[in-house]
């Protein structure tokens, strides 16, 4: 089976604020099947978890799970953290940035919290990772400080690839998602357009990523659940909004591309 299409909030982030349910029901409209949150952005919802799951159930949205800090995850939050995303229905809390990811000593202290954090949530159908940006990809003990985190960590560990971010990094975001084969639970599908670079296009399906390998890749070997639109460029005076609708377009064709080969 094809895994589910979602977004993360943060590309639409302005909008939310302006009208949060509207722009929800845009992102449902537009044929997503889940939104990805991020930090404390729930809209009104702040404190009610079941009824924002009702209200993205009645626009035909679940969520997709969210971007949480490694606090969160901390012993004396993690209770609290997991009980409100049960109500939600989220299914995995990804710590979205760490410092210590790059870090000497902080990687290793940062693996044994998420591996913590994932023994205890094991009760609550709720899996933890952890997502990248480019400094995880820096030299260390002959890998990567993700190579690190990923070897130092359990295999229930979600390694949330951001394709976007690997890219820029010069690495290989297919052969990380075949290298730790069932961790890749959900992968940022995204373009990340380095500052003043011309004629390349911020979109899903386009730019330097072999989309068709990673997908391939995904279904394969990542064990993955999610393919998350994230959008953080917007050129052309396009609104988020647009943007994120032509990456999901991209996607779309890129899915579709792969059920015919098939």
């Amino acid at each position: 089976m094809n895994p589910k299409v979602g977004v993360q909030l943060w590309s639409v982030r302005d909008a939310l604020q302006a009208d949060f349910a509207g722009t929800l029901a845009a992102l449902a409209d537009m044929g997503f099947d889940g939104v990805e949150f991020y930090g404390n952005e729930f809209g009104p919802y702040g404190s009610k978890p079941l009824a924002l799951k009702a209200y993205l159930e009645s626009i035909g949205l679940v969520s997709a799970g969210a971007h949480v800090s490694a606090e969160a995850l901390e012993p004396d939050q993690l209770a609290q953290t997991l009980a409100f995303h049960q109500q939600l229905g989220s299914p995995a809390l990804v710590v979205g940035m760490d410092k210590r990811a790059w870090n000497k000593k902080g990687v290793y202290e940062l693996s044994r919290l998420l591996n913590a954090a994932a023994q205890g949530s094991r009760d609550s159908g709720i899996q933890i990772g952890y997502h990248n940006h480019d400094k995880e990809f820096r030299s260390f003990k002959d890998s990567t400080f993700w190579d690190v985190l990923a070897e130092n960590t359990l295999d229930e560990v979600v390694l949330q690839l951001d394709v976007g971010w690997a890219t820029y990094a010069d690495v290989d975001a297919v052969a990380y998602v075949q290298k730790y084969p069932g961790r890749t639970f959900s992968t940022h599908y995204k373009v990340h357009k380095p500052p003043f670079s011309l004629n390349k296009r911020p979109f899903v399906g386009e730019g330097d990523t072999d989309w068709p390998a990673l997908l391939d890749a995904n279904l394969t070997d990542g064990g993955t659940a999610w393919l998350l639109v994230e959008q953080e460029a917007y050129p052309d005076d396009m609104t988020p909004l647009e943007t994120v609708a032509t990456s999901l377009q991209g996607l779309q064709a890129l899915l579709a591309a792969h059920e015919n080969t098939e």
